[in-house]
């Protein structure tokens, strides 16, 4: 898959996916309350996780599926 995802948008991928992991594990502790009932409870640090790992994931490898799709690119040409 080509590069598609610049420098910046690299860096707000990495750290904004870093700290919805760090939400995740705090909500899914029970430190921090969502609501009740098991949606919020297991769904609301689950669906955190997941996005956070995508984020961390697509910032990693420089590359986005749903950019691809669109036609986006926010990798400067030539690098």
């Amino acid at each position: 898959m080509e590069l598609n995802v610049g420098s910046t948008d690299r860096l707000v991928r990495l750290l904004l996916g870093a700290v919805l992991l760090v939400v995740a594990i705090v909500v899914g502790s029970g430190a921090v309350s969502v609501g009740s009932g098991t949606v919020a409870t297991v769904g609301a640090p689950l669906l955190l996780a997941v996005v956070g790992l995508v984020l961390l994931v697509t910032g990693y490898t420089q590359t986005c599926p749903a950019y691809s799709l669109l036609g986006i690119r926010t990798l400067r040409r030539g690098n």
